[in-house]
Parts: structure tokens; sequence; C-alpha cells
């Protein structure tokens, strides 16, 4: 049997920190502007008779034991001038030991609110899938069955909806959502024992603009700002570089956790791949060598690539 007195420490101070609302709940992602529809049902492009595909993973806190790990993915297509639709998938992997599958469907409705400008509006709607294995686990005091918190294991299903405004231009974007409107308790108070794992409701605001700093360079700003109840809020400043709408550089950082730098490059007309990598700045860079990201954009009968990203503000 193997030992996962490790993977069970950081198990506890990872949900001992949701516990507080200090952690994250919501998937995070450093490459976020290429992967709005996750976090924002109301993300639209605007690009007709093109399916809009995407998947990120991302390996955070290497070096670390038991350390989380996500992977999603996503779909959306514009029906017409005014409805998009899209799928999303989501899987947060902590050790092996909990596992979190987000599974939602999204709608939203485009309006033209100037002769640039549109205003889409959004709703998501699916259900989350928790689940808390301790089979196998070995603490140092015994077997589980010494420690009423890695006892039992947990299997849950919550339905859940979110909301989301989104406006765009060929130049610049801004967001507003709340992907979990619902809130729902995953451990739950057992025989006098206080457990974790409480979803509360995150707002995100998110905004970008393009600018152009001759005919072959891009300057792209962007940012995210979260907040959820209970936990200060967290912001995101990205600032990437596009050169010749083919390869493109940038560097983020996340307040009071992380700097980050950011490639990505188109290497056909519909694929484009992209790497991030995390250097831990608070006390938690002491156990690990960094987070690593690794993103993929493909599109399917895609007929407006011949007038460039400025098309569309999915590059964000």
């Amino acid at each position: 049997m193997k030992n996962n007195y490790t993977i069970g420490l950081f198990l506890a101070f990872t949900l001992g920190m949701l516990c507080k609302a200090t952690a994250q709940q919501d998937p995070q992602f450093t490459q976020y502007m290429y992967n709005q529809k996750i976090i924002n049902p109301a993300y639209a492009t605007g690009n007709q008779q093109e399916i809009n595909l995407g998947a990120l993973y991302r390996s955070q806190w290497a070096g670390i034991e038991g350390a989380p790990k996500t992977a999603s993915f996503f779909v959306h297509y514009p029906v017409n001038d005014r409805i998009e639709l899209g799928l999303s998938f989501t899987n947060d992997d902590i050790g092996n030991v909990v596992t979190e599958n987000n599974i939602y469907a999204d709608f939203a409705y485009i309006l033209p609110v100037s002769e640039q400008g549109k205003l889409s509006l959004g709703l998501k709607a699916g259900v989350t899938l928790f689940d808390a294995n301790f089979d196998g686990f070995t603490l140092q005091s015994g077997g589980t069955d010494t420690d009423i918190a890695f006892r039992d294991n947990i299997n849950q299903t919550f339905p859940n909806v979110g909301a989301g405004a989104f406006y765009y231009t060929d130049r610049f974007y801004a967001g507003l959502s709340a992907p979990n409107l619902l809130t729902t308790t995953h451990l739950e108070n057992d025989n006098g024992v206080q457990s974790t794992g409480v979803q509360d409701i995150h707002l995100f605001l998110t905004s970008g603009y393009v600018m152009d700093l001759n005919d072959e360079i891009k300057l792209k700003p962007a940012f995210l700002l979260r907040g959820v109840k209970g936990a200060p809020l967290t912001l995101d400043l990205t600032a990437n570089v596009l050169f010749n709408e083919k390869f493109e550089a940038g560097v983020a950082y996340r307040f009071g956790d992380a700097v980050s730098g950011l490639v990505n490059y188109r290497i056909a007309p519909n694929l484009r791949v992209g790497y991030a990598y995390d250097y831990t700045v608070n006390n938690l860079g002491n156990y690990n060598t960094g987070s690593h990201e690794i993103m993929l954009l493909f599109n399917i009968q895609s007929k407006v690539w011949d007038r460039g990203f400025d098309r569309s503000p999915r590059f964000f």
C-alpha cells in the first residue's frame, strides 16, 4: 500500500485554505484570456460558420506531491449573428484523491449596441461532480479509520447555473460574470468534525485592448479581477505582444501569488498552441518549482482567418 502521508498533509493544507475561503475554488489559468468560455457564458466571437474549440492543461506547484492539476475543454459555435451556443468541461484533481468535474452548457444572445460594439448576455447551466476517494491512504498516525475526516469516501453531484455579460468590439472587450450562482457544501459536518469544501459565488471582471504599435506588432494588455466572499480580491495583469499575427509573447503578474511568462504560436491558419510558466512569489514558492500550463486552440470550418486576429477578441 502506497504511503500517502505527504499527499495527506498537502490535501489537508489545501482544504484548510478552502475552508477559510482564501484559496482558489474555481479553476485558475494564467492563459484565461484564451479560455473565457469557462468563466463567462456570454463570451462571444461573432465568427459565423466557425466552430471554436480550446483546451488548457495546468500543473500547479510542480514539485509538491499531490499538487493540483486542472484540465479544461470548451467548444462554442455562433448559430447566427445573435445566438452562440457552447459546452465546457473542467477537471480539477488534487493528488488523485479529491476530484471535481464541471460540465456546462452555455447560451449567449448578442445585441448590437453601436456601429462597432456588441453586448452579449449569457447563461450557463450544468452539474458539478465531486469525488473524494481515500482508499489506499496511509496516515502517519495509522490507517484512515483513525481520522474521521479521512474515513469515508464522498461522491456527490451538484446542479449549478451561471450568468454573464460581455461587451466587445474589434479592439476591446469587457466581461462580468458569475459562473456559479448556487452555493454548495462539498464536505459536511460529521460527528463534530467541521469539514471543508464550501463552493461560494465567484465574480469575474475581465477586460483587454489591442493597440497597434506598427503594421506588424500589436500590444495587448488585459486584466482579470476575481472576488469571492471572505477572501481578498485577486488581480491578474497581463501584457502580450503579437508579432505578424503569428507569434505572441508576454508577461503577467498575479498580485501576491506569481509572476508569469507566456508564449504562443499560430502554427496553421486554424491552430494555435501556447505555454505559460508561473513562478510563485509567496511563501509556497519555497516548496515548489512553479506552475506549467499548455494551451491549444482549434477552429473548424474557418472562413474569416484572412482578416487576421482582430476579427475576434478570442485571442485574448
